[in-house]
């Protein structure tokens, strides 16, 4: 009798998702290794320190930068998160009907784009509207950064909506809830896990952008990706790698509290 086939042991998997794994995370382990090397070089090793930390500290571009990435990625982060979640709520808590398909794919877009056709397209658009206003500030990066962080914070959002169990909704209005009402009790708190994740998605998403933020911002406008793409154009210090040694080490603190919230809210 042949043996029956058994799609969770394929020979050979689990050795292919070890090598994916370590050619992910070594490289990422040998960074945050070498923030903390005392010497200048990024690839000679030279003793334990943590002189690039304080130095990144002192830079004042690194704190400006820091601090502006962080704006733009919490204004971009919250404005498409509510649009999303708008978004969702309108494409699942209804009937399909004829162009619902096409709003899906509308709303997904981005995602489909290059982003380099994004950014060229941003800069025509903006700089139109810098010519006729005369203001060159965050704004738009603001803006730019949160349209096309949408399409990052809808699709967690409709995926929590879809398997949301409807009975619940359909009690309270069974009992004369007014559809606020009805939101804010039953689906709103059903619904937190997947805005809260899109909400972290979104957020990280921004703060790693590189390409629409170089072609739509202004001179003096550099987010911390820019500025650290512009250092490996000089010389290259271990300062980045203790700077992304602190973004690495933040987010997986926004993940961790994310996964006991979500937890926390299962459970209940």
């Amino acid at each position: 009798m042949a043996s029956r086939f058994d799609i969770r042991r394929q020979t050979g998997f689990a050795t292919i998702a070890m090598i994916c794994f370590f050619a992910l995370y070594l490289p990422i382990i040998t960074l945050v290794v070498y923030a903390f090397n005392a010497g200048s070089s990024i690839a000679i090793w030279e003793g334990v320190s943590l002189r690039w930390f304080y130095q990144a500290w002192n830079n004042n571009q690194v704190v400006d930068a820091s601090i502006r990435s962080l704006q733009i990625s919490s204004v971009a982060a919250i404005v498409s998160t509510i649009v999303a979640t708008m978004a969702a709520l309108a494409t699942t808590r209804t009937k399909p009907y004829p162009g619902l398909g096409f709003k899906y794919a509308f709303i997904n877009q981005p995602l489909m784009v290059p982003e380099i056709v994004t950014a060229v397209a941003l800069l025509i658009f903006f700089s139109r509207i810098k010519i006729w206003t005369g203001y060159s500030g965050l704004g738009y990066l603001m803006v730019a950064h949160t349209a096309f962080c949408i399409p990052f914070a809808y699709l967690p959002i409709r995926a929590r909506l879809e398997n949301m169990d409807l009975s619940l909704e359909i009690a309270a209005a069974d009992l004369y809830a007014t559809p606020w009402k009805a939101f804010r009790r039953v689906t709103f708190p059903l619904l937190w896990p997947g805005i809260l994740a899109g909400l972290m998605l979104a957020f990280v998403i921004s703060l790693d952008d590189v390409v629409i933020t170089e072609f739509v911002k202004s001179g003096g406008q550099d987010t911390l990706p820019t500025y650290m793409l512009g250092q490996f154009r000089r010389v290259i210090t271990p300062e980045i790698n203790a700077i992304s040694t602190v973004f690495l080490l933040i987010s997986i603190l926004i993940v961790t509290v994310f996964f006991f919230i979500s937890r926390k809210k299962d459970q209940e």
